[in-house]
């Protein structure tokens, strides 16, 4: 029997992207490619009713936002510590598990980096933040363990796990020319995560980096929340959100929450769901409002809002102006708009959680934001330029220096075994 190469294998499981790295034994890591040249996927999935495949990545978006027949699902790991986890879902007319396709999506990243590689690795440390669930360590437990038997399902046989900013660390200590200390921040799809602990040249040398982990906090809060924030600020009125009735009373919001939420869309295309946004009808002053959400469930445009507001959050961030967005199909003429201003009013009450949080991390370790050296931002969504000015307003002087926003952890965490 040939044993496979000594190494290991980093995976980067994320809310929104996904990322895979690879070492061997004392040497550098390196980014795996998972689409083309691109070493970050998408974490998509679309069953495509036409030709019965299962796409992944962006090809799963671009399959569904082309009107091809089938079902995407995103956000995956949001379900991670929750009961909806163990809920089945009908695709092509057989019934499967959340969990499965959390098993189907790892498969898929072991099987591309077996192709690179050209060996199916044994060996993986998987990414997590450092709350699954916030304020239940009962669920964060049960969301770790789902996710180690996941691992073990698609054929990995050695399974750790290291916190997704300490992993980040790590990949920035590579770059450092001497001892700092360093708050790491890391904002994905689902979670702000932050680690304060001390870097540099000669510290890699040690064995065990413990000593060196001075604090680390976590909020459940992510670009998917800014998304759905987002959404509900600036879309979801079009379709009623916050209208007022005949009797004056506000529509019911439940329908718009899940519509504004990535990985709850998809239940809303179920006939119960269809029937019960049909009898808000007599909630509604203008008909108008609800007409339009009924054509958006009845032609399952959910995901491609979702998609939009998005698209739209990151131009704004990036162009640092205002942006336009299309809700799809929904009515000829019909645009939201977003501007930075309306970024820093409706994104607030979340972005000062997630710095409360930061600022927690380094009390914690018994500094003051003098002490730091660095910010280390990775993830995609600490990229977002409200939080990166929230962050500076509260550690004024102190450097914002951004990573590999989508490779970094995964980078890190083979540094964290090999």
């Amino acid at each position: 029997m040939t044993l496979p190469p000594p190494g290991m294998l980093g995976i980067d499981f994320g809310t929104s992207n996904s990322a895979v790295s690879w070492a061997e034994p004392g040497g550098l890591a390196r980014l795996l490619p998972m689409e083309g040249p691109a070493t970050n996927l998408p974490t998509a999935v679309f069953f495509n009713s036409e030709d019965r495949l299962t796409h992944f990545g962006r090809d799963a978006v671009a399959q569904y936002l082309s009107g091809t027949e089938g079902r995407l699902l995103r956000s995956l790991k949001s379900l991670l510590g929750s009961p909806l986890l163990d809920e089945s879902t009908v695709v092509n007319h057989q019934p499967v598990s959340f969990q499965q396709i959390v098993e189907l999506f790892l498969a898929e990243l072991r099987e591309r980096a077996a192709r690179t590689l050209g060996h199916a690795p044994t060996r993986v440390v998987m990414g997590r933040p450092v709350h699954f669930v916030d304020d239940d360590p009962a669920r964060d437990a049960q969301a770790q363990q789902s996710l180690h038997q996941a691992a073990l399902t698609v054929g990995f046989e050695s399974v750790s796990f290291q916190f997704e900013p300490i992993a980040a660390a790590l990949d920035h200590e590579r770059r450092l020319t001497r001892e700092s200390v360093v708050l790491v921040v890391d904002v994905g799809g689902g979670t702000s995560d932050f680690t304060v602990v001390r870097l540099g040249p000669q510290r890699m040398k040690q064995a065990d980096r413990s000593g060196d982990v001075l604090a680390t906090s976590g909020v459940h809060i992510g670009g998917t929340d800014f998304d759905q924030r987002l959404s509900l600020a600036r879309v979801m009125p079009l379709l009623g959100y916050r209208h007022h009735g005949p009797q004056g009373r506000e529509v019911p919001s439940r329908v718009f929450m899940d519509l504004s939420t990535w990985h709850l869309i998809q239940w809303l295309y179920l006939p119960r769901a269809i029937s019960q946004a049909q009898g808000l009808r007599v909630n509604y002053g203008d008909v108008r409002l609800h007409e339009r959400l009924m054509r958006v469930l009845q032609q399952r445009d959910g995901h491609r809002i979702a998609h939009a507001v998005e698209q739209a959050k990151i131009r704004c961030s990036q162009q640092d102006a205002p942006t336009t967005l299309d809700p799809v199909d929904v009515e000829p003429g019909l645009v939201a708009s977003l501007s930075p201003a309306d970024m820093a009013e409706h994104l607030s009450a979340l972005l000062a959680r997630a710095v409360r949080c930061a600022r927690e991390c380094v009390q914690r370790a018994g500094l003051g934001p003098a002490a730091l050296d660095a910010i280390y931002l990775t993830g995609g969504s600490s990229a977002l330029r409200p939080f990166q000015l929230a962050l500076r307003a509260e550690f004024p002087g102190v450097a914002l220096v951004e990573g590999d926003l989508f490779g970094g952890v995964a980078s890190g965490l083979v540094y964290s075994r090999v």
